[in-house]
This record gives structure tokens, C-alpha cells and sequence, in this order.
């Protein structure tokens, strides 16, 4: 049903082929310049907080992979307050799809794909430039940590919608999570204080993104001196998060009056 509706949307887009196009090349323009931003500090500095520049690529490249794809899938969920606000959501409860699949699906459109390609790009060059000791185990943890952190982007993008139950207004700070989270993982943790990256690791886990599993795959040390185990974390971390944002979702769901007409 999600893709059955998925590609209504695109069908629509499709109708006006040049804005679609123009729409997603100006959305990778876009995203290119957080790459851009990584390049002009290192034409200033050798290393940045220990890393080299095609190390930070690879945060970034892994990061910005992660949040593109699971701001394809579910980044409208921010919407939810909206249609709380407007009264639309009844409209949704009756039809036989669930809520969050319409919302998710909303408007849903080809140019959110242009994300995707600065992401792969940076990702391809960090791989072939990064100075890692390469072994099957950390060449299948790229691929586990970019689904991983997709399905943590994934719950936080339902999980900061579920709250709009509740705080109707509160879109602004929730982008705090969701797009500020993937600003954050773009950059080696070591450049914040430390009592912060605990709060990234142990209560919004943002550092299971990609900071802890690219530890294992640059060996590097953790600067909280976590066990080893912690590197291989984040698919468990994933399912966690993702477990709690369907909870929170049918809580607000069930717990939801509606607004009238």
C-alpha cells in the first residue's frame, strides 16, 4: 500500500517532467554544500578533533545516506501536527490505510531522491580514499550501519511526529532531532564535549548512527572508552528505537480527540 501510494504521488510529480528534474538537481545542489562545508575547513586545517578529511567524508557520506533514505520513507511524519490542526487526521482514521502510511506517503516525490546521490558519491570517494585495514568484517559493517542508521533516522522521524499528539506546535524543535541529529553525525564526535556525546550515545542514540561502527571500521579508540561490543551495537539500538516509536504512535493514536469541523 505504502508504494501503491508512493507512486500516485510520482505519477502526479511526472506530469510536469522539467520542474520534477529541476526540483531534484537543485535538492543534490543543496546537499552538496554540507560537503562543500567539510572541504573548506580542512583547506584551513590538516585534521580535524584527530580525523582526516576522507574520514569526516565518511561520516558524512554514511550519515547523509542514512538520513536521505529514511527521510524518503518517513520524513513527512513531521506533518502530523498540521493535520491534528486542521482536523485532517479524522479524515485518515476512517480510510482502510493506515495513518502513518498516508502521512509518510504524502506528497511524496521524485526530487527527495536527489538527496541520495551527493550521499553515494561522497561515500564511493571516502571508500576509496579512507586508510582502513580492510577485512570482510568491516566491509560488511558499511552496509549494517547505513540500514542501521536509516531505521534510527526512521524512528526518530515517527517518534518526533507521535509527540505532535500531544505538543501540536512543537515541528520547530523536533527538526532539533531529526535534521539537527544528521548535521551532527556528519562530524567526529570527538569535536563535542564529552558529557554531550554521552547524551548522543545513551539517551538520544544518534552516536549508533555511524560514530560507534565507524570506530570499529577506522580502529579507532572510543573517547568514552566504551567496551568493544558497543561497535556493533547499532542494529540492536535500531530495533530498540524503532520499537519505541511504534509504541509511542499507537499510544497517540488511542489517546487521539478529534479537533471537529
Amino acid at each position: 500500500m505504502y508504494g501503491l501510494l508512493a507512486w500516485t504521488w510520482i505519477r502526479a510529480a511526472a506530469q510536469y517532467p522539467v520542474s520534477m528534474v529541476l526540483l531534484a538537481v537543485a535538492t543534490a545542489v543543496v546537499s552538496v554544500l554540507d560537503a562543500a562545508a567539510i572541504l573548506v575547513l580542512f583547506s584551513q586545517a590538516p585534521r580535524i578533533a584527530g580525523f582526516g578529511a576522507s574520514e569526516v567524508l565518511f561520516l558524512y557520506g554514511t550519515s547523509a545516506l542514512s538520513f536521505a533514505l529514511s527521510d524518503i520513507v518517513l520524513g513527512t511524519t513531521e506533518r502530523l501536527g498540521h493535520h491534528v490542526r486542521e482536523g485532517s487526521l479524522d479524515a485518515m482514521l476512517v480510510r482502510p490505510v493506515s495513518p502513518l502510511v498516508q502521512i509518510a506517503t504524502e506528497g511524496f516525490t521524485p526530487r527527495r531522491l536527489g538527496k541520495l546521490v551527493p550521499a553515494v558519491l561522497v561515500l564511493g570517494y571516502a571508500l576509496n580514499t579512507v586508510d582502513a585495514a580492510w577485512t570482510p568484517g568491516r566491509a560488511a559493517m558499511i552496509p549494517v550501519m547505513v540500514l542501521s542508521g536509516t531505521a534510527i533516522f526512521g524512528g526518530l522521524w515517527v517518534l518526533t511526529g507521535a509527540v505532535q499528539f500531544v505538543l501540536l506546535d512543537s515541528h520547530g524543535a523536533t527538526k532539533s532531532l531529526t535534521y539537527g541529529g544528521a548535521f551532527l553525525t556528519q562530524y567526529p564526535m570527538t569535536v563535542f564535549a564529552r558529557d554531550f556525546v554521552r547524551g548522543v550515545t545513551f539517551a538520544v542514540p544518534l552516536a549508533f548512527v555511524n560514530w560507534q561502527p565507524a570506530l570499529y571500521v577506522l580502529d579507532r579508540p572510543d573517547p568514552l572508552g566504551l567496551p568493544q561490543a558497543v561497535r556493533f551495537a547499532s542494529p540492536a539500538v535500531a530495533v530498540l528505537l524503532c520499537g519505541a516509536a511504534a509504541l509511542a504512535w499507537r499510544a497517540g493514536l488511542r489517546h487521539y480527540r478529534s479537533t471537529g469541523s
